[in-house]
């Protein structure tokens, strides 16, 4: 069995191979297939998976540390690493059948998504019926499977499995940032999708997801909500934490281009990189002690408290966009220069900001939920949480 040890070296041994791919990741507008090569080799699709299925059943945070590291060599390829992983983490709270379906011929298969509600499902006999088109699918053109949110009469929140004989893609991806995470539309056409092969938003929020029965190590008792959101911020703490890298190695060498002055003895440039890293350095320790509050409510009521969920959320939106503020005043510190394509700050400060554009990060929402909470207690926000 591999250990958070052995997984995060693999990780930071890939940063310089990540660094040196980023701009051909960019111009494929795709993750390289060699670097997709190189995660399974890693094993690192594998790091929450369901044992019984080839994986390790890791916890979600050793999959989050490890694509901090990768982002801080690739953000694209660590978002469609950390998206992928978090999936088959996924699937181990689901109808033990999906994970049969996907892996019972083929431990190495991925999955893509697109969760938000944008297709119709018709409940059919033995299944649904689901018609529609499905943006920002990270990934999928190197997955044989999609994860899709439906709508329909009388249905709660779903999304559903569906196999890539079923659906198409179309290729709209042309973006300002994340340009490598090929997170294209998703086209059905009224597929059939088995009556198990769905994720039932509603059962997830009550934390009764029905593979909580079956797949039993301790990683699948966490929340699918709560979890998401630290995966697509864990891609921007490792941009952050990148951009930091890259920052202070620039202002090491740099002069002032009117006066030949050193950057590094700038006062402004100082206090800027002083600041950026103590709350970058915060993001990370809030990351990781999320996880230790969860497994201490865990370890003492069997369940998590819709108040902490909450709080969860709302942090993890909030270390997002500090992350986004952060990297924001390095590429000040960075002058005119850090603007030209050839200076990876621009790269970060592009990616960082579409990453926290997505809909789950939205801090806005988090922090009306979160007020809610405040004011009236954790049944004030159930409709806004689910």
């Amino acid at each position: 069995m591999s250990t958070r040890a052995e997984m995060l070296a693999q990780a930071t041994a890939l940063i310089p191979v990540l660094k040196g791919r980023a701009q051909h990741c960019e111009e494929l507008r795709r993750v390289p297939d060699e670097t997709i090569a190189d995660f399974e080799a890693a094993g690192l699709y594998k790091i929450s998976q369901p044992k019984e299925y080839g994986g390790y059943a890791l916890s979600p945070l050793i999959l989050f540390e490890v694509a901090m590291e990768l982002s801080k060599g690739c953000p694209s390829s660590g978002w469609c690493l950390c998206l992928i992983g978090v999936h088959n983490w996924e699937m181990g709270l689901l109808d033990p059948q999906i994970a049969e379906d996907l892996w019972a011929q083929d431990s190495s298969t991925r999955v893509s998504s697109s969760y938000a509600p944008f297709g119709q499902a018709i409940k059919v006999d033995g299944g649904y019926e689901v018609t529609g088109r499905w943006p920002w699918s990270s990934g999928c053109d190197h997955c044989s499977w999609v994860n899709v949110g439906v709508r329909g009469q009388d249905l709660p929140p779903l999304s559903v499995l569906i196999p890539r004989s079923d659906y198409e893609i179309d290729d709209t991806w042309f973006v300002a940032g994340l340009k490598g995470t090929g997170s294209k539309d998703i086209v059905v056409d009224g597929a059939f999708v088995p009556e198990h092969r769905i994720h039932n938003s509603l059962l997830s929020f009550l934390m009764q997801d029905p593979g909580r029965a079956h797949f039993t190590a301790p990683c699948y008792r966490y929340p699918f909500g709560v979890v998401f959101g630290y995966c697509l911020t864990s891609v921007t703490q490792g941009i952050a934490e990148g951009a930091l890298e890259v920052a202070e190695d620039i202002m090491r060498k740099k002069l002032h281009a009117y006066d030949g002055s050193k950057v590094s003895e700038d006062p402004f440039v100082l206090q800027r990189l002083a600041n950026a890293k103590h709350r970058i350095e915060l993001n990370r320790r809030a990351i990781v002690d999320a996880f230790g509050q969860m497994d201490a409510e865990l370890a003492d009521t069997g369940t998590l408290s819709i108040e902490l969920r909450a709080e969860l959320k709302w942090r993890v939106q909030r270390v997002a966009h500090d992350n986004a503020a952060s990297v924001t005043d390095l590429m000040k510190a960075g002058g005119g220069s850090a603007m030209r394509l050839d200076n990876p700050l621009q790269r970060y400060f592009r990616d960082i900001h579409t990453a926290t554009n997505h809909a789950f990060l939205n801090a806005d929402k988090g922090a009306m939920s979160m007020g809610s909470v405040q004011l009236s207690g954790g049944d004030a926000v159930i409709d806004k949480m689910i």
